[in-house]
Protein backbone atom coordinates (compact mmCIF):
# COMPACT_ATOMS: atom_id res chain seq x y z
CA UNK A 1 0.00 0.00 0.00
CA UNK A 2 1.20 3.59 -1.03
CA UNK A 3 -0.84 6.70 0.24
CA UNK A 4 -0.76 9.52 -1.44
CA UNK A 5 -2.32 13.45 -0.56
CA UNK A 6 -3.55 15.59 -2.59
CA UNK A 7 -4.73 19.37 -1.73
CA UNK A 8 -7.20 21.40 -3.73
CA UNK A 9 -7.11 25.11 -4.80
CA UNK A 10 -9.48 27.54 -5.11
CA UNK A 11 -13.23 27.04 -5.94
CA UNK A 12 -13.52 24.38 -2.77
CA UNK A 13 -13.98 27.29 -0.92
CA UNK A 14 -17.23 27.96 0.88
CA UNK A 15 -18.93 29.50 3.71
CA UNK A 16 -18.72 27.46 6.84
CA UNK A 17 -16.31 25.11 5.81
CA UNK A 18 -14.16 22.86 8.30
CA UNK A 19 -16.76 24.07 10.89
CA UNK A 20 -17.83 20.05 11.62
CA UNK A 21 -14.26 19.35 12.21
CA UNK A 22 -13.22 22.29 14.18
CA UNK A 23 -16.31 21.45 16.93
CA UNK A 24 -14.56 17.85 17.51
CA UNK A 25 -11.04 19.25 17.34
CA UNK A 26 -9.26 22.29 18.50
CA UNK A 27 -6.06 21.86 16.74
CA UNK A 28 -8.73 22.88 13.11
CA UNK A 29 -9.13 26.76 14.97
CA UNK A 30 -5.38 26.90 16.16
CA UNK A 31 -4.00 26.68 12.71
CA UNK A 32 -6.66 29.31 11.16
CA UNK A 33 -5.39 31.55 14.44
CA UNK A 34 -1.95 31.21 13.44
CA UNK A 35 -2.99 32.33 9.73
CA UNK A 36 -5.13 35.08 11.25
CA UNK A 37 -2.00 36.13 13.44
CA UNK A 38 -0.47 36.80 9.36
CA UNK A 39 -2.67 38.17 7.63
CA UNK A 40 -4.17 40.84 10.36
CA UNK A 41 -7.95 39.72 10.27
CA UNK A 42 -9.73 36.88 11.48
CA UNK A 43 -9.55 34.10 9.03
CA UNK A 44 -11.45 31.89 10.85
CA UNK A 45 -14.24 34.60 11.21
CA UNK A 46 -14.46 35.40 7.66
CA UNK A 47 -14.30 31.30 6.48
CA UNK A 48 -17.86 30.85 8.55
CA UNK A 49 -19.29 34.00 8.26
CA UNK A 50 -17.97 35.66 4.90
CA UNK A 51 -19.14 37.65 3.37
CA UNK A 52 -18.61 35.29 0.69
CA UNK A 53 -17.15 38.26 -2.07
CA UNK A 54 -14.30 38.76 0.82
CA UNK A 55 -13.66 35.16 0.76
CA UNK A 56 -13.82 34.45 -3.19
CA UNK A 57 -11.18 37.25 -3.47
CA UNK A 58 -8.10 35.65 -4.49
CA UNK A 59 -6.09 37.52 -2.30
CA UNK A 60 -8.31 35.70 0.98
CA UNK A 61 -9.39 32.65 -0.64
CA UNK A 62 -5.50 31.61 -1.32
CA UNK A 63 -4.54 31.50 2.71
CA UNK A 64 -8.00 30.11 3.19
CA UNK A 65 -7.71 27.07 1.56
CA UNK A 66 -3.71 26.92 1.98
CA UNK A 67 -4.86 27.20 6.33
CA UNK A 68 -7.87 24.80 5.92
CA UNK A 69 -5.51 21.90 3.76
CA UNK A 70 -2.84 22.36 6.88
CA UNK A 71 -5.32 21.82 9.33
CA UNK A 72 -6.54 19.04 8.29
CA UNK A 73 -3.35 17.13 7.40
CA UNK A 74 -2.03 18.31 11.56
CA UNK A 75 -5.35 16.48 12.55
CA UNK A 76 -4.89 14.15 10.10
CA UNK A 77 -1.40 13.25 11.99
CA UNK A 78 -3.01 14.34 15.51
CA UNK A 79 -5.20 11.57 15.16
CA UNK A 80 -2.38 8.72 14.37
CA UNK A 81 -3.15 8.70 10.27
CA UNK A 82 -0.32 7.57 8.35
CA UNK A 83 2.28 9.42 6.50
CA UNK A 84 1.67 9.32 3.05
CA UNK A 85 4.49 8.73 0.30
CA UNK A 86 3.60 11.52 -2.11
CA UNK A 87 1.73 14.41 -2.32
CA UNK A 88 0.35 16.89 -5.06
CA UNK A 89 -1.56 19.90 -4.87
CA UNK A 90 -4.01 21.56 -7.23
CA UNK A 91 -2.66 25.13 -8.38
CA UNK A 92 -2.23 26.44 -5.04
CA UNK A 93 -2.66 23.24 -2.79
CA UNK A 94 0.67 22.83 -3.75
CA UNK A 95 1.38 25.27 -1.48
CA UNK A 96 -0.24 23.11 0.83
CA UNK A 97 1.63 20.51 0.06
CA UNK A 98 4.91 21.28 0.28
CA UNK A 99 3.81 23.03 3.91
CA UNK A 100 2.64 19.51 4.72
CA UNK A 101 6.07 17.85 3.58
CA UNK A 102 7.99 20.55 6.18
CA UNK A 103 9.85 22.17 3.09
CA UNK A 104 7.61 25.05 3.43
CA UNK A 105 7.14 27.12 6.84
CA UNK A 106 3.67 27.26 7.36
CA UNK A 107 3.35 31.15 8.54
CA UNK A 108 6.06 31.86 5.63
CA UNK A 109 3.33 30.13 3.19
CA UNK A 110 0.68 32.20 4.51
CA UNK A 111 2.16 35.63 3.79
CA UNK A 112 3.70 34.06 0.17
CA UNK A 113 0.12 32.84 -0.72
CA UNK A 114 -1.39 36.13 0.07
CA UNK A 115 1.54 38.09 -1.72
CA UNK A 116 0.76 35.63 -4.80
CA UNK A 117 -3.08 36.33 -4.52
CA UNK A 118 -2.61 40.27 -4.65
CA UNK A 119 -0.22 39.64 -7.44
CA UNK A 120 -2.81 37.76 -9.25
CA UNK A 121 -5.26 39.92 -8.66
CA UNK A 122 -3.56 42.95 -9.98
CA UNK A 123 -2.51 41.33 -13.21
CA UNK A 124 -5.81 41.75 -14.85
CA UNK A 125 -7.73 44.63 -14.13
CA UNK A 126 -10.70 43.80 -12.44
CA UNK A 127 -13.83 42.75 -15.12
CA UNK A 128 -11.46 42.28 -17.73
CA UNK A 129 -10.47 38.28 -16.63
CA UNK A 130 -12.48 35.23 -17.43
CA UNK A 131 -12.78 31.61 -16.31
CA UNK A 132 -14.84 28.88 -18.17
CA UNK A 133 -15.68 25.19 -17.45
CA UNK A 134 -15.61 23.40 -20.89
CA UNK A 135 -17.72 19.72 -20.45
CA UNK A 136 -17.43 16.82 -22.60
CA UNK A 137 -15.03 17.77 -25.53
CA UNK A 138 -11.39 16.18 -25.94
CA UNK A 139 -8.81 18.10 -24.90
CA UNK A 140 -7.40 19.00 -28.07
CA UNK A 141 -11.03 20.27 -29.25
CA UNK A 142 -10.96 22.62 -26.38
CA UNK A 143 -7.51 23.61 -27.32
CA UNK A 144 -8.68 24.39 -31.09
CA UNK A 145 -12.14 26.20 -29.98
CA UNK A 146 -9.51 28.71 -28.10
CA UNK A 147 -6.97 28.84 -30.74
CA UNK A 148 -10.55 29.85 -33.08
CA UNK A 149 -11.87 32.54 -30.40
CA UNK A 150 -8.87 34.35 -29.89
CA UNK A 151 -8.97 36.86 -32.64
CA UNK A 152 -5.95 38.63 -31.30
CA UNK A 153 -6.81 38.06 -27.58
CA UNK A 154 -5.78 35.43 -25.02
CA UNK A 155 -7.84 32.73 -24.10
CA UNK A 156 -6.11 29.43 -23.31
CA UNK A 157 -6.61 26.09 -21.79
CA UNK A 158 -5.50 26.26 -18.46
CA UNK A 159 -7.12 23.33 -16.22
CA UNK A 160 -6.25 19.34 -17.67
CA UNK A 161 -8.30 18.43 -14.87
CA UNK A 162 -9.90 14.94 -16.26
CA UNK A 163 -10.87 13.37 -19.12
CA UNK A 164 -13.72 15.42 -21.07
CA UNK A 165 -13.39 18.52 -18.35
CA UNK A 166 -11.15 21.56 -19.16
CA UNK A 167 -10.87 24.72 -17.84
CA UNK A 168 -9.67 28.00 -19.74
CA UNK A 169 -9.12 31.21 -19.08
CA UNK A 170 -8.31 34.57 -20.26
CA UNK A 171 -9.49 37.81 -21.03
CA UNK A 172 -13.74 38.32 -21.07
CA UNK A 173 -14.25 38.65 -24.43
CA UNK A 174 -11.90 35.97 -25.82
CA UNK A 175 -13.18 33.66 -23.73
CA UNK A 176 -17.14 34.35 -24.20
CA UNK A 177 -16.01 33.52 -27.73
CA UNK A 178 -14.21 30.20 -26.85
CA UNK A 179 -17.98 29.27 -24.95
CA UNK A 180 -19.90 29.69 -28.01
CA UNK A 181 -17.32 27.75 -30.22
CA UNK A 182 -16.87 25.19 -27.56
CA UNK A 183 -20.89 24.32 -27.73
CA UNK A 184 -20.68 24.72 -31.46
CA UNK A 185 -17.92 21.88 -31.59
CA UNK A 186 -20.27 19.89 -29.09
CA UNK A 187 -19.53 20.49 -25.86
CA UNK A 188 -22.07 19.06 -23.38
CA UNK A 189 -21.56 21.77 -20.96
CA UNK A 190 -19.52 25.44 -21.60
CA UNK A 191 -20.01 28.37 -18.67
CA UNK A 192 -18.39 30.80 -16.90
CA UNK A 193 -17.34 30.50 -13.84
CA UNK A 194 -17.47 33.28 -10.90
CA UNK A 195 -13.84 34.49 -11.43
CA UNK A 196 -12.04 37.08 -13.00
CA UNK A 197 -8.55 36.42 -12.63
CA UNK A 198 -7.54 34.30 -15.29
CA UNK A 199 -4.74 32.35 -13.29
CA UNK A 200 -2.45 30.17 -15.30
CA UNK A 201 -3.09 31.61 -18.62
CA UNK A 202 0.24 33.68 -19.96
CA UNK A 203 -1.69 36.83 -18.98
CA UNK A 204 -0.07 36.07 -15.49
CA UNK A 205 3.72 35.90 -16.27
CA UNK A 206 4.06 39.63 -15.04
CA UNK A 207 2.71 38.07 -11.55
CA UNK A 208 4.46 34.98 -12.19
CA UNK A 209 8.01 37.24 -12.48
CA UNK A 210 7.49 39.19 -9.19
CA UNK A 211 6.56 35.86 -7.55
CA UNK A 212 10.16 34.63 -8.28
CA UNK A 213 11.74 37.66 -6.61
CA UNK A 214 9.66 37.15 -3.31
CA UNK A 215 10.47 33.11 -3.61
CA UNK A 216 14.29 33.71 -4.14
CA UNK A 217 14.34 35.27 -0.35
CA UNK A 218 11.89 32.53 0.65
CA UNK A 219 13.33 29.88 2.65
CA UNK A 220 12.80 25.99 2.01
CA UNK A 221 14.08 22.83 3.36
CA UNK A 222 16.03 20.28 0.84
CA UNK A 223 14.85 16.83 2.37
CA UNK A 224 11.88 15.51 2.99
CA UNK A 225 10.80 11.75 3.34
CA UNK A 226 7.44 12.74 1.22
CA UNK A 227 7.58 13.19 -2.93
CA UNK A 228 5.60 16.24 -4.21
CA UNK A 229 4.99 16.39 -7.41
CA UNK A 230 4.50 19.99 -9.23
CA UNK A 231 3.62 21.39 -12.11
CA UNK A 232 5.62 19.73 -14.44
CA UNK A 233 4.67 16.00 -12.88
CA UNK A 234 7.19 15.55 -11.37
CA UNK A 235 8.96 15.19 -7.85
CA UNK A 236 11.37 17.90 -7.03
CA UNK A 237 13.62 18.12 -3.62
CA UNK A 238 15.90 20.82 -4.66
CA UNK A 239 14.98 24.37 -3.03
CA UNK A 240 16.08 25.83 -6.99
CA UNK A 241 14.53 23.01 -8.24
CA UNK A 242 11.15 23.59 -6.42
CA UNK A 243 10.69 27.34 -6.57
CA UNK A 244 11.05 27.57 -10.37
CA UNK A 245 8.31 25.43 -10.56
CA UNK A 246 6.07 27.60 -8.34
CA UNK A 247 6.74 30.33 -10.46
CA UNK A 248 6.27 28.20 -13.66
CA UNK A 249 2.85 26.69 -12.42
CA UNK A 250 1.35 30.63 -12.16
CA UNK A 251 1.33 30.95 -15.78
CA UNK A 252 1.38 27.53 -17.18
CA UNK A 253 -1.71 24.97 -17.67
CA UNK A 254 -2.42 22.72 -14.33
CA UNK A 255 -2.48 19.24 -15.76
CA UNK A 256 -4.11 17.37 -13.48
CA UNK A 257 -4.81 14.59 -14.86
CA UNK A 258 -1.53 13.49 -15.76
CA UNK A 259 -0.46 14.26 -12.65
CA UNK A 260 -2.73 11.90 -10.94
CA UNK A 261 -2.03 9.23 -13.33
CA UNK A 262 1.65 9.92 -12.50
CA UNK A 263 1.44 8.97 -8.29
CA UNK A 264 -0.59 5.92 -9.37
CA UNK A 265 2.53 4.75 -12.05
CA UNK A 266 4.71 5.40 -8.75
CA UNK A 267 2.46 3.11 -6.00
CA UNK A 268 -0.13 5.02 -4.94
CA UNK A 269 -3.25 2.84 -4.21
CA UNK A 270 -4.98 5.33 -1.72
CA UNK A 271 -5.19 9.32 -2.85
CA UNK A 272 -6.77 10.97 0.04
CA UNK A 273 -8.13 14.51 -0.73
CA UNK A 274 -6.83 16.80 2.44
CA UNK A 275 -9.16 19.95 2.63
CA UNK A 276 -13.01 21.62 2.59
CA UNK A 277 -14.94 19.47 0.06
CA UNK A 278 -14.63 16.45 -2.42
CA UNK A 279 -13.83 18.51 -5.84
CA UNK A 280 -10.37 15.93 -6.46
CA UNK A 281 -12.03 13.15 -5.44
CA UNK A 282 -14.33 13.96 -7.98
CA UNK A 283 -11.98 14.22 -10.80
CA UNK A 284 -9.92 11.33 -9.59
CA UNK A 285 -12.24 8.72 -10.14
CA UNK A 286 -13.07 10.07 -13.32
CA UNK A 287 -9.13 9.99 -14.18
CA UNK A 288 -9.31 6.33 -12.93
CA UNK A 289 -11.72 4.40 -12.82
CA UNK A 290 -9.89 1.27 -11.19
CA UNK A 291 -12.04 -0.13 -8.08
CA UNK A 292 -9.13 -1.57 -6.61
CA UNK A 293 -7.71 1.98 -6.34
CA UNK A 294 -9.56 3.94 -3.14
CA UNK A 295 -9.83 7.69 -3.52
CA UNK A 296 -11.23 9.17 -0.05
CA UNK A 297 -11.79 13.09 0.77
CA UNK A 298 -11.33 13.82 4.52
CA UNK A 299 -14.52 16.31 4.33
CA UNK A 300 -15.72 16.00 7.74
CA UNK A 301 -15.27 13.69 10.81
CA UNK A 302 -17.60 10.64 9.22
CA UNK A 303 -15.60 11.01 6.24
CA UNK A 304 -12.26 10.94 8.48
CA UNK A 305 -13.00 8.31 10.44
CA UNK A 306 -14.11 6.21 7.41
CA UNK A 307 -10.17 7.33 5.61
CA UNK A 308 -8.51 6.62 9.13
CA UNK A 309 -9.80 2.92 9.26
CA UNK A 310 -9.12 2.35 5.25
CA UNK A 311 -5.44 3.22 5.57
CA UNK A 312 -5.36 1.42 9.11
CA UNK A 313 -7.14 -1.58 7.15
CA UNK A 314 -4.56 -1.44 4.32
CA UNK A 315 -1.55 -1.13 6.35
Amino acid sequence: MSLAFVFPGQASQSIGMMSALAKQAPIITTTFAEASGVLGYDLWQRCQEGPAELLNSTECTQPAMLTAGVATYRLWRERGGAAPAMMAGHSLGEFSALVAADYLDFKTAVALVKYRGELMQAAVPSGQGGIAAILGLEDADVEAACQEASQGEVVEAVNFNAPGQVVIAGLATAVARAIDVATAKGARRAMALPMSVPAHSSLMRPAAEQLRTRLDATPLAERSSIKVFGVDCKAHTGASEIRAGLVRQLATPVHWAATVRTMISAGATQIIECGPGKVLTALNRRVDKNRDLKMLALEDPQAFDDALAAVATAC
